[in-house]
């Protein structure tokens, strides 16, 4: 994790997203939306254009941020992206609607975690990426790792939790709950057959899993 004058001068060295793009940001933050941090998104983005996916599976639309992201950074990109909050699923088809990006983002609404069958027709991802529930991360994978092509990557958000998975004196009895969670979560990653993962600490930690 970097520490906060180092994040604030990441972020001072990120261009503007356009108007839109800053309008949701704020919304996020004013309305306490959980949307992915500025250094880990951009971070994320340039990983993404090292290998230009073309089809990408998100778990967790939120109000659309970051698949707004990703298809604003990939032109050539689809993404199909999965909410199960009602009043954020239809704000992120407002703004998917305002940035003109509904051809390229499909959103479907529901549980991911009931979900998953109905993707059995949809072609191969190239990219997985699973940025919602966290104490739901490992059956996410699950689920949905099968849709992924060999040589395909599966990122994960949050890994590292605001830092908690590294401390043991956590007062919280939620907190310390999810940070296990989290941190089994991690250590199943690593040591799981079929994939190479490593955490980077970047934004709230993203982990990389490449599948062989």
């Amino acid at each position: 994790m970097i520490n906060k004058e180092v994040e604030k001068y990441l972020k001072s060295l990120v261009p503007s997203r356009g108007d839109e793009i800053e309008q949701i940001e704020e919304f996020a933050q004013v309305n306490e939306v959980p949307i992915m941090d500025l250094v880990g998104m951009e971070s994320l983005l340039q990983l993404m254009k090292l290998h230009q996916p073309r089809r990408i599976l998100e778990i967790g639309t939120a109000i659309g941020y970051s698949a707004i992201r990703m298809a604003s950074a990939l032109p050539e990109t689809e993404i199909l992206t999965i909410e199960r909050d009602q009043d954020r699923y239809e704000e992120a088809i407002k703004n998917i609607n305002k940035l003109n990006l509904a051809n390229r983002i499909d959103v479907r609404f529901g549980d991911a975690l009931e979900l998953a069958e109905k993707l059995e027709s949809e072609p191969l991802f190239d990219v997985l990426f699973i940025d919602a529930a966290k104490g739901q991360y490992q059956r996410f994978f699950d689920l949905y790792s099968k849709f992924v092509r060999s040589g395909g990557v599966i990122y994960s958000d949050n890994v590292l939790f605001r830092g908690l998975v590294a401390k043991e004196d956590i007062d919280n009895k939620r907190l310390k709950n999810l940070a296990k969670k989290i941190d089994g979560y991690n250590q199943w990653l690593i040591e799981l057959e079929g994939f190479q993962t490593r955490v980077l600490p970047v934004g709230d930690g993203l982990a990389i899993s490449l599948k062989q």
